[in-house]
């Protein structure tokens, strides 16, 4: 039940009419209510693992509760033993199999490979259970929780499935106000879920079957429409992901919660470094201050800086898989951090003109685009395939057939190409219009956003790509 099929948004209205009932009358009966219904939820997606997230919830909260009564080493251990145990389920569903395989190979032994299964949401609530424990040892979070509080934090379905990753400091305040949701945020929120339909079940779901076909098979297409599949994987990981998770945002938004925005036009970035700033934003802050802070962040010199920076990264690839290939996508955008930060006495000298910015958006979208390769192919291979039918069989004569066979792929591309160059401002001009303009042009929005959806519907819908990580 994902949150672009037709199932899930009849759940949802039905949902949101108890909600709100309850959200005016009760606030314990209705964090219960929004627990039960996403431990539903997760039920349906993963069956008995289900238990895994009240499991977690629990054991988090007693033990968190019991280290804010230590101080010094005893709270420090506490805190060690917290982090372990919630990394524990997660460790095992998705790196199991990939640490059997590697020692199977390397001692060339035959040990059997188990069926296991990632958990939908594990990853998302892992973080969350984290954060909120270090957080509390910091004293950077001083709020008495209770468990049902928790457990409704951890499980609150718009964010279990995609994200983004909050943290308590923004999430548990809003829950606990008594307030009417502002038409305001209930607008923007709508807004939210309609650009967020167009980019996931419009677009990259449409993109998604050619980019498919190249990344399966390089070697029988020409050097262009590697190309494009290159192109095409790094527009469609961007809707994808970021349609899901306005989607999220919008939900979170019908019920009262503001969420923080968890991408910010990354493809217009300057450089290596603000791409990470505008990209998956509460993942790459979660890094920041739980793995790269921790290890010394750039306190210790400049070396001691590059091998923080890599570890981070080189964890934040192995996040996404327990695969090489994801371990080498996360150490080159590492390394890239490294060489722009020891750039910078160099890079301040540069004037900052319009021609500079245009030119450094476009090396830091050719090297994000290539990065790209490393992230979607299954192996080397694949990826030395791709380049080399780039670079020695483009054959610009396959351009007209290309045209002429996906036109209406190309149109799409053309389309969110030039999306890219809307600025910030003006997006967020028109979402003001939206916001104040009349019901019926609303209306008349989300009937236009569900007519695009079943134009260009096909039976081999792309799932959401980071259930998955």
């Amino acid at each position: 039940m994902i949150f672009t099929s037709i199932q899930f948004w009849a759940f949802f209205i039905i949902f949101l009419m108890i909600f709100a009932v309850l959200r005016r009358s009760t606030r314990t009966g209705m964090m219960l209510y929004v627990t039960i219904v996403s431990l539903g939820l997760f039920y349906y997606t993963n069956g008995w693992l289900v238990q895994l997230l009240p499991l977690t919830a629990l054991i988090s909260w007693s033990l968190t509760k019991i280290m804010n009564q230590y101080t010094g080493t005893k709270r420090k251990a506490f805190l060690i033993g917290i982090i372990l145990l919630d990394l524990a389920p997660l460790t095992y569903f998705k790196y199991a199999n990939f640490a059997i395989s590697s020692l199977s190979h390397l001692i060339t032994g035959n040990f059997p490979i188990v069926d296991i299964a990632l958990p939908v949401g594990l990853s998302f609530y892992t973080f969350q259970a984290i954060s909120y424990s270090v957080d509390n040892y910091k004293n950077k979070f001083v709020l008495d929780v209770d468990l049902l509080e928790y457990i409704f934090y951890l499980s609150f379905f718009p964010l279990l499935f995609a994200g983004p990753i909050t943290r308590a400091e923004t999430f548990f305040p809003q829950v606990r106000r008594q307030y009417a949701v502002s038409e305001r945020l209930m607008y923007s929120g709508l807004w939210l879920i309609i650009m967020g339909i167009l980019k996931k079940a419009v677009v990259a779901d449409y993109i998604a079957q050619y980019n498919n076909w190249i990344f399966n098979s390089p070697l029988t297409y020409s050097g262009f429409e590697n190309l494009m599949g290159l192109l095409g994987f790094s527009m469609q990981i961007y809707l994808d992901f970021s349609g899901y998770t306005d989607i999220s945002i919008g939900l979170a938004a019908l019920m009262g919660i503001r969420l923080r925005e968890n991408f910010r036009f990354p493809y217009q970035s300057l450089n290596v470094t603000e791409f990470w700033r505008r990209w998956h934003i509460s993942l790459s802050t979660w890094f920041k201050d739980y793995v790269y802070i921790p290890l010394g962040g750039n306190k210790q010199g400049k070396l001691r800086t590059a091998i923080h920076c890599l570890i981070t990264f080189l964890l934040v690839g192995i996040w996404h898989g327990s695969s090489i290939m994801f371990a080498l996508w996360g150490l080159l955008h590492g390394s890239a951090l490294i060489l722009h930060k020891s750039l910078q006495h160099f890079l301040r000298k540069i004037p900052d003109t319009w021609l500079t910015k245009t030119f450094c958006i476009l090396i830091t979208g050719i090297f994000i685009i290539c990065s790209w390769a490393i992230f979607r192919s299954p192996d080397i291979d694949t990826v030395a395939a791709i380049f080399k039918q780039i670079f020695t069989n483009f054959q610009p004569k396959s351009i007209p057939v290309f045209w002429s066979m996906r036109s209406t792929w190309l149109v799409m591309m053309a389309i969110c190409g030039l999306m890219f160059f809307i600025k910030e401002r003006h997006y967020n001009r028109m979402m003001i219009k939206f916001i104040y303009s009349p019901w019926l042009m609303k209306l008349l929005a989300f009937a236009c956003t569900v007519q695009l959806v079943i134009e260009f519907n096909t039976s081999n819908i792309t799932p959401f790509l980071y259930y998955n990580f």
